[in-house]
Protein backbone atom coordinates (compact mmCIF):
# COMPACT_ATOMS: atom_id res chain seq x y z
CA UNK A 1 0.00 0.00 0.00
CA UNK A 2 1.16 3.68 -0.99
CA UNK A 3 0.43 6.57 0.77
CA UNK A 4 -2.22 8.29 -0.66
CA UNK A 5 -0.60 11.78 -0.07
CA UNK A 6 3.20 10.97 -1.38
CA UNK A 7 3.52 13.00 -4.27
CA UNK A 8 2.19 16.26 -2.83
CA UNK A 9 4.57 15.34 0.47
CA UNK A 10 6.97 14.81 -2.07
CA UNK A 11 6.73 17.83 -3.59
CA UNK A 12 6.82 19.89 0.08
CA UNK A 13 9.97 17.81 0.89
CA UNK A 14 11.81 18.78 -2.54
CA UNK A 15 10.92 22.38 -1.83
CA UNK A 16 12.12 22.29 1.84
CA UNK A 17 15.92 20.47 0.89
CA UNK A 18 15.89 22.63 -1.83
CA UNK A 19 16.11 25.86 -0.58
CA UNK A 20 19.29 27.37 0.32
CA UNK A 21 20.46 26.93 4.03
CA UNK A 22 23.27 26.99 6.90
CA UNK A 23 22.96 23.40 6.88
CA UNK A 24 23.19 23.00 3.05
CA UNK A 25 25.71 25.58 2.72
CA UNK A 26 27.77 23.84 5.27
CA UNK A 27 27.78 20.66 4.08
CA UNK A 28 28.84 22.37 0.45
CA UNK A 29 32.17 24.58 2.62
CA UNK A 30 32.77 21.41 4.48
CA UNK A 31 33.10 19.85 1.35
CA UNK A 32 34.62 22.43 -0.66
CA UNK A 33 37.75 22.84 1.86
CA UNK A 34 38.08 19.33 3.01
CA UNK A 35 37.44 17.22 -0.21
CA UNK A 36 34.42 14.80 -0.47
CA UNK A 37 35.40 12.32 1.64
CA UNK A 38 34.78 14.57 4.83
CA UNK A 39 31.17 15.62 2.53
CA UNK A 40 30.49 12.04 2.49
CA UNK A 41 31.02 11.45 5.85
CA UNK A 42 29.20 14.33 7.05
CA UNK A 43 26.33 13.55 4.71
CA UNK A 44 26.19 9.75 6.26
CA UNK A 45 25.71 11.25 9.89
CA UNK A 46 23.36 14.06 8.59
CA UNK A 47 21.07 10.59 6.79
CA UNK A 48 21.26 9.08 9.76
CA UNK A 49 19.86 11.49 12.10
CA UNK A 50 16.83 12.02 9.95
CA UNK A 51 16.11 8.21 10.22
CA UNK A 52 16.62 8.16 13.94
CA UNK A 53 14.01 11.37 13.97
CA UNK A 54 12.03 9.31 11.10
CA UNK A 55 11.67 6.12 13.36
CA UNK A 56 10.72 7.64 16.35
CA UNK A 57 7.96 10.15 14.62
CA UNK A 58 6.96 6.65 13.01
CA UNK A 59 6.41 5.19 16.07
CA UNK A 60 4.93 8.08 17.94
CA UNK A 61 2.27 8.84 15.53
CA UNK A 62 0.74 5.46 15.33
CA UNK A 63 0.55 5.68 18.89
CA UNK A 64 -0.93 9.11 19.16
CA UNK A 65 -3.59 8.45 16.43
CA UNK A 66 -4.93 5.64 18.28
CA UNK A 67 -4.91 7.18 21.25
CA UNK A 68 -5.85 11.25 20.92
CA UNK A 69 -7.42 12.14 17.37
CA UNK A 70 -7.92 15.70 18.67
CA UNK A 71 -4.44 16.04 19.56
CA UNK A 72 -3.54 14.26 16.01
CA UNK A 73 -5.38 16.74 14.20
CA UNK A 74 -3.96 19.68 15.68
CA UNK A 75 -0.64 18.52 15.09
CA UNK A 76 -1.67 18.63 11.65
CA UNK A 77 -3.27 22.05 12.06
CA UNK A 78 0.12 23.56 13.28
CA UNK A 79 2.18 21.75 10.25
CA UNK A 80 0.80 24.94 7.86
CA UNK A 81 2.20 27.58 10.46
CA UNK A 82 5.58 25.78 10.55
CA UNK A 83 5.59 25.75 6.47
CA UNK A 84 4.92 29.65 6.60
CA UNK A 85 7.78 29.69 9.53
CA UNK A 86 10.40 27.77 7.10
CA UNK A 87 8.85 30.36 4.16
CA UNK A 88 10.06 33.43 6.16
CA UNK A 89 13.44 31.94 7.05
CA UNK A 90 13.99 31.31 4.01
CA UNK A 91 12.72 35.01 3.18
CA UNK A 92 15.23 36.72 5.20
CA UNK A 93 17.68 34.17 4.96
CA UNK A 94 20.50 33.03 7.09
CA UNK A 95 23.82 31.55 5.93
CA UNK A 96 26.32 31.88 8.24
CA UNK A 97 28.60 29.35 6.46
CA UNK A 98 31.98 31.07 6.86
CA UNK A 99 35.28 28.70 7.44
CA UNK A 100 34.84 29.00 11.51
CA UNK A 101 31.81 27.45 11.53
CA UNK A 102 33.24 24.26 9.85
CA UNK A 103 35.36 21.27 11.71
CA UNK A 104 38.78 21.87 9.90
CA UNK A 105 41.32 18.69 9.47
CA UNK A 106 38.82 16.57 10.99
CA UNK A 107 38.53 12.65 10.09
CA UNK A 108 35.84 11.69 8.57
CA UNK A 109 34.42 10.33 12.00
CA UNK A 110 34.46 14.03 13.71
CA UNK A 111 32.67 14.95 10.53
CA UNK A 112 30.14 12.20 10.60
CA UNK A 113 29.47 13.15 14.51
CA UNK A 114 29.00 16.50 14.10
CA UNK A 115 26.26 15.57 11.04
CA UNK A 116 24.70 13.41 12.85
CA UNK A 117 24.61 15.51 16.43
CA UNK A 118 23.54 18.86 14.24
CA UNK A 119 20.12 16.91 12.57
CA UNK A 120 19.47 14.86 15.88
CA UNK A 121 19.47 18.51 18.06
CA UNK A 122 17.87 19.85 15.09
CA UNK A 123 14.78 21.11 16.41
CA UNK A 124 13.79 22.19 12.52
CA UNK A 125 13.75 18.54 12.08
CA UNK A 126 11.93 16.62 14.10
CA UNK A 127 8.99 19.69 14.10
CA UNK A 128 9.10 18.93 10.68
CA UNK A 129 8.05 15.21 11.14
CA UNK A 130 5.90 16.06 13.95
CA UNK A 131 3.79 18.97 12.51
CA UNK A 132 3.83 18.93 8.90
CA UNK A 133 3.56 15.26 7.87
CA UNK A 134 0.73 14.20 9.86
CA UNK A 135 -0.96 16.43 7.84
CA UNK A 136 -0.20 13.92 4.49
CA UNK A 137 -1.38 10.79 6.40
CA UNK A 138 -4.87 9.51 5.91
CA UNK A 139 -6.05 8.08 9.41
CA UNK A 140 -8.53 5.48 7.94
CA UNK A 141 -5.51 3.66 6.83
CA UNK A 142 -2.30 2.31 8.64
CA UNK A 143 -0.92 5.23 10.19
CA UNK A 144 2.86 3.58 10.77
CA UNK A 145 2.96 2.63 7.03
CA UNK A 146 2.14 5.68 5.71
CA UNK A 147 4.44 7.46 8.28
CA UNK A 148 7.12 4.75 7.40
CA UNK A 149 7.13 5.53 3.64
CA UNK A 150 6.77 9.37 3.86
CA UNK A 151 9.75 9.56 6.23
CA UNK A 152 11.97 7.19 4.32
CA UNK A 153 11.04 9.41 0.91
CA UNK A 154 11.90 12.83 3.10
CA UNK A 155 15.20 11.03 4.11
CA UNK A 156 15.88 9.78 0.35
CA UNK A 157 15.45 13.23 -1.49
CA UNK A 158 17.68 14.98 1.60
CA UNK A 159 20.62 12.42 1.43
CA UNK A 160 20.30 12.64 -2.68
CA UNK A 161 20.31 16.58 -2.99
CA UNK A 162 23.05 16.21 0.07
CA UNK A 163 24.98 13.82 -2.61
CA UNK A 164 24.17 15.90 -5.07
CA UNK A 165 25.82 18.95 -2.98
CA UNK A 166 29.08 17.20 -2.24
CA UNK A 167 29.62 16.01 -5.91
CA UNK A 168 29.44 19.76 -7.27
CA UNK A 169 30.89 20.93 -4.06
CA UNK A 170 33.16 23.77 -5.11
CA UNK A 171 30.59 25.17 -7.49
CA UNK A 172 28.04 24.37 -4.94
CA UNK A 173 29.73 26.31 -2.19
CA UNK A 174 30.31 29.13 -4.87
CA UNK A 175 26.86 29.26 -5.23
CA UNK A 176 25.25 28.98 -2.35
CA UNK A 177 27.30 31.16 -0.56
CA UNK A 178 28.24 34.32 -2.82
CA UNK A 179 25.56 34.33 -5.75
CA UNK A 180 23.28 36.17 -6.38
CA UNK A 181 21.17 33.87 -8.21
CA UNK A 182 20.99 32.10 -4.60
CA UNK A 183 18.96 34.72 -2.99
CA UNK A 184 16.76 34.95 -6.00
CA UNK A 185 16.09 31.31 -5.60
CA UNK A 186 15.38 31.10 -1.92
CA UNK A 187 13.29 33.75 -2.13
CA UNK A 188 11.59 31.46 -4.88
CA UNK A 189 11.38 28.44 -3.05
CA UNK A 190 10.55 30.86 0.08
CA UNK A 191 6.91 32.20 -2.07
CA UNK A 192 6.49 28.47 -3.42
CA UNK A 193 6.58 27.07 0.52
CA UNK A 194 4.24 29.58 1.43
CA UNK A 195 1.65 29.46 -1.01
CA UNK A 196 2.15 25.55 -0.30
CA UNK A 197 1.57 26.44 3.05
CA UNK A 198 -1.48 28.45 2.81
CA UNK A 199 -3.50 25.91 0.50
CA UNK A 200 -2.51 23.22 3.33
CA UNK A 201 -4.11 25.20 5.73
CA UNK A 202 -7.14 25.90 3.58
CA UNK A 203 -7.50 22.19 2.98
CA UNK A 204 -6.46 20.66 6.28
CA UNK A 205 -9.72 23.12 7.73
CA UNK A 206 -11.88 22.78 4.54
Amino acid sequence: MIAPMLPSFLLVVLLVELTPGPNMGWLALLSASEGRRAGFAAMAGIGLGLAIIAAASAFGLAQLAHQSALVFDLLRYAGSAFLLWLAWEAWIGDRDVSPSKIYRDGTPAKHFRRGLIINLLNPKAAVFFIVVLPGYIVVNQSVAMQTLQLSAAYVAIATAIHLIIVLFAGQAHGWLTSSPYAVVVRKAFAVMLALIALWFFVGTFG
